[in-house]
């Protein structure tokens, strides 16, 4: 059984989805992170992981789309503090889109890994063209980090290269693979996700983006993690089975989930 760590449901309870795509899912996909980003996303992910207890867990955040808004940062605080709650995010830096907003981006990230520094729960981050001001600022994170260091946070949907991997190993962060590693334009990644030590690794799809292969151009589920994970293991050179048990104990220990708890 494999853990999906990154999915936004939002589409899929809009459009009345959620239960095909969980009964597709339930073959191979135990357990999956809802992810926030915004007040209704927060609001949605802790909902979703108390009405399927122990399969769905929560996470909540402010993304980097939000900056320079005035976002309620009490507000944020009270839903860390939730027993649904089990990461804060996503949150982070996305120089690629918005790069004039790259100070009120930094301030919102530096709030929201505040939180999870409060809470002491892992910080879910995103990153593209910011490595450095990512990487500054997880540094700066990881000093005033009380927590399990075992237990400080992942970089969601990785597609950077080895250096920034190391860098982001060396803080103590898992490093979470999506359906990016099998396209067929991404022999870096695949060097990378090489390299990753195993009880480092997570898998995710990032649904509903990022369809894996054989799945491009359909919105992405979670049950396509399955094909994510087979690549991984490919490039790997273990078995799939070893693959999905690695991961899930690794996703386990990152959200401070037990088999009991979960």
């Amino acid at each position: 059984m494999f853990f999906d760590t990154h999915v936004h449901f939002d589409s899929f309870v809009a459009d009345g989805s959620l239960a095909a795509i969980l009964e597709r899912a339930a073959g191979n996909v135990s357990k999956m992170i809802a992810v926030g980003g915004s007040p209704e996303a927060n609001e949605l992910s802790l909902r979703l992981a108390r009405e399927f207890s122990g399969r769905i867990f929560g996470s909540v955040g402010y993304d980097r789309d939000l900056a320079g808004d005035a976002n309620d940062l009490a507000a944020l605080r009270e839903l860390a503090a939730r027993p649904e709650t089990v990461a804060i995010g996503e949150t982070g830096l996305d120089y690629f889109y918005e790069p004039e907003k790259a100070k009120q981006q930094k301030e919102l990230f530096f709030q929201c890994l505040e939180a999870a520094a409060e809470v002491q729960e892992p910080v879910i981050v995103h990153t593209r063209d910011a490595d450095d001001d990512t990487l500054g600022m997880l540094t700066d994170f990881s000093k005033v980090w009380k927590g399990d260091p075992s237990r400080i946070g992942v970089l969601h949907c990785f597609t950077r290269d080895e250096t920034f991997a190391k860098a982001l190993l060396d803080l103590g962060f898992y490093i979470s693979f999506s359906g990016i590693v099998t396209f067929r334009n991404a022999d870096p990644l695949r060097e990378v996700a090489t390299f990753v030590p195993e009880d480092r690794l997570l898998i995710e799809t990032d649904s509903p983006y990022l369809a894996p292969m054989p799945h491009r151009g359909k919105r992405c589920e979670p049950a396509f993690v399955v094909d994510t994970a087979k690549r991984l293991a490919e490039l790997r050179g273990v078995a799939v089975e070893s693959l999905a048990k690695a991961t899930m104990d690794n996703a386990l220990h990152l959200f401070g989930l037990s088999e009991e708890k979960s």
